[in-house]
């Protein structure tokens, strides 16, 4: 939830990840996971296929 997101997090990289959450993400810049999990379009998989690719 608290886990901060890098400031330059290239989200297009995560081929894993659908485009409609590659372009939200991208857009919003969410600081941490717990804002990123309450985007709209963002499902719960999502998160994990971030928290996965940040190291966590």
């Amino acid at each position: 939830e608290d886990l901060e997101i890098p400031e330059r997090f290239d989200y297009q990289r995560i081929i894993s990840l659908g485009a409609e959450a590659r372009e939200k993400l991208t857009r919003v810049r969410p600081k941490t996971l717990g804002q990123a999990s309450r985007i709209s379009g963002i499902n719960p998989s999502d998160v994990q296929i971030l928290m996965v690719y940040m190291g966590r």
